[in-house]
């Protein structure tokens, strides 16, 4: 992230975002998750 300019970067726990859908099943075997995070273009 930083690589693309933004500052202040921040990366919470990851969240599995496939939960319930019909994917699941691959998204578990995968280890796909996603992680939420934050950052900020400097001025």
């Amino acid at each position: 992230m930083e690589g693309a300019g933004l500052i202040d970067v921040e990366f919470g726990f990851f969240i599995d975002t496939y939960a319930g859908a019909n994917g699941e099943g691959n998204a578990r075997a995968f280890g796909t998750f996603g992680y939420p995070f934050r950052a900020r273009k400097p001025m």
